[in-house]
């Protein structure tokens, strides 16, 4: 938590993981979170919105989340999935035999590298731009229906809006984003935000998040039980609690659950972090 001079008031704001909102850290200050992701689905969203039955699919994700303060507004983020493991369990038929063997996949997953400039800090919101590259560090050729990332480079621009109600301990955050996609996958549209309740020790927050594709790639119009196709969509509602057992250290947990969705595993994503702040 850190505090900003606004109009002779302290104006608290709180940080979470992906959540610094139209906030930036200052120079020297940041935020690191080794994170566990879980998400396991019998279930898929597919090209239409409907809900099918798939051999049950699980990703399970190790990374590493950093955002650092460079000083006159400007932070860099990363976040590496080092470590992403899927599986797909087999599937036998009682009178054609056996249909699918089972898979399972270990490799590097893809990254992201941003940068994030914020702007009118010391006003009554207070905005943040950011440019966030997406490296296809991950494995792109499937096993079986397995990958750990989707083989293409693309570019995020987004710009995020916040507010704090202090004295109350209550904030809100919006975005807009838009993400040019290569290799024939089709761009995308995303926005959302989140609500937040802050105290010294507990952060709790709600977050919705929408992505939308324009269908315009030449790439393939579906994804297959995957979660690195093409033409993927949702809209998620994510509750977060974040612990601080000391100034510097704390815990998060949260849950997303996408009420709608196309090209898209139908279950819940749960992580687990512990987190570090400067």
């Amino acid at each position: 938590m850190r505090r900003i001079l606004n109009t002779g008031l302290l104006v608290l704001v709180a940080y979470s993981t992906f959540a610094g909102g139209g906030w930036v850290y200052g120079k020297n200050q940041g935020y690191f979170k080794l994170a566990e992701n879980m998400i396991r689905s019998p279930y898929f969203f597919d090209g239409d919105g409907e809900v099918i039955d798939i051999p049950t699919t699980s990703i399970y994700t190790t990374s590493l989340y950093a955002e650092y303060g460079l000083g006159a507004n400007w932070n860099i983020i990363a976040y590496v999935p080092f470590f992403v493991r899927a599986t797909q369990n087999k599937q036998v038929f009682n009178q054609s035999g056996l249909e699918n063997e089972g898979f399972d996949l270990n490799s590097f997953g893809d990254t992201d590298l941003a940068i994030k400039y914020g702007f009118n800090q010391g006003g009554t919101v207070v905005f943040a731009a950011s440019l966030t590259l997406g490296i296809p560090s991950g494995q792109s050729e499937p096993e079986g229906s397995l990958q750990t990332g989707d083989g293409e480079f693309n570019q995020l621009l987004k710009l995020e809006a916040s507010h704090s109600f202090y004295p109350k301990p209550f904030y809100v955050t919006g975005f807009v984003g838009f993400n040019n996609r290569t290799n024939s996958f089709s761009e995308e549209v995303r926005f959302g935000g989140e609500i937040g309740y802050t105290s010294e020790k507990l952060y709790a927050i709600l977050k919705v998040k929408s992505v939308q594709s324009l269908y315009n790639g030449g790439g393939d119009a579906d994804a297959t039980n995957t979660f690195f196709g093409n033409n993927i969509e949702y809209f998620s509602i994510t509750p977060e609690l974040d612990y601080n057992f000391s100034e510097h250290i704390g815990l998060s947990a949260s849950a997303g659950f996408a009420t709608s969705g196309r090209n898209q595993l139908a279950s819940p994503n749960f992580s687990l972090g512990l987190y570090y702040q400067l």
